[in-house]
């Protein structure tokens, strides 16, 4: 069984949609450790509630690599075969990029690369799009710049908030979230330049 480990920062909504599939058999994976910065993160006490490993790893005040190394060295004895951010608001530092080279993976809330970045419902509602919705992409150096493993698109409407269409696009992001999980691992695809292809595997 693929082992991931779920990275995240708040309220651990696409943590609890994951782990949800997983225990109902929709994901064929064992999520063997939640790894939160921030250690009011409600994801914490989501990751004690289904008998996850939760380890509480704060990093105010510590730069991006050297938080990438202790994350590292956290994990490094669970033998984790990928990463997954879900709603963790700190850029990877090397360290993690260089031990997980293209096995880290995270959802943004836009169809990248439109809007990277923080404030993605407003900046979408702003600009004036008709569509915006949710990413899956491999994680490296840049900002949400990694190549594009699923997409889904919902419409903006006239009277959206950046709260109302948040709200829609995390449907999606639940969803789309464990297929592309489930990909990665069944190694049924390929990158290509930026293209993620996916094969017969």
């Amino acid at each position: 069984m693929k082992r991931i480990a779920v990275l995240a920062s708040g309220r651990g909504s696409n943590f609890e949609a994951i782990a949800r599939n997983v225990k109902e058999g929709r994901l064929a994976a064992e999520i063997a450790a939640l790894v939160a910065n921030n250690p009011e993160a409600r994801a914490l006490d989501i990751a004690r509630e289904h008998g996850i490993h939760a380890i509480s790893l704060p990093s105010k005040g510590i730069g991006s690599d050297t938080y990438a190394a202790m994350v590292r060295d956290a994990l490094q004895p669970l033998n984790i075969d990928l990463i997954c951010l879900a709603g963790f608001m700190r850029r990877v530092g090397a360290p993690l990029l260089e031990a997980y080279p293209m096995r880290i993976l995270n959802i943004h809330p836009s169809l990248l690369p439109a809007f990277p970045g923080l404030n993605v419902q407003q900046q979408a509602i702003d600009y004036g799009v008709k569509y915006s919705g949710c990413t899956v992409h491999f994680v490296d150096a840049g900002l949400d710049t990694g190549p594009i493993i699923a997409q889904a698109a919902v419409p903006v409407l006239d009277d959206d908030t950046a709260e109302t269409l948040a709200a829609r696009i995390l449907v999606e992001e639940h969803r789309i979230y464990s297929e592309a999980i489930a990909l990665v691992l069944s190694g049924a695809y390929r990158i290509q330049g930026r293209r993620v292809i996916r094969t017969a595997g």
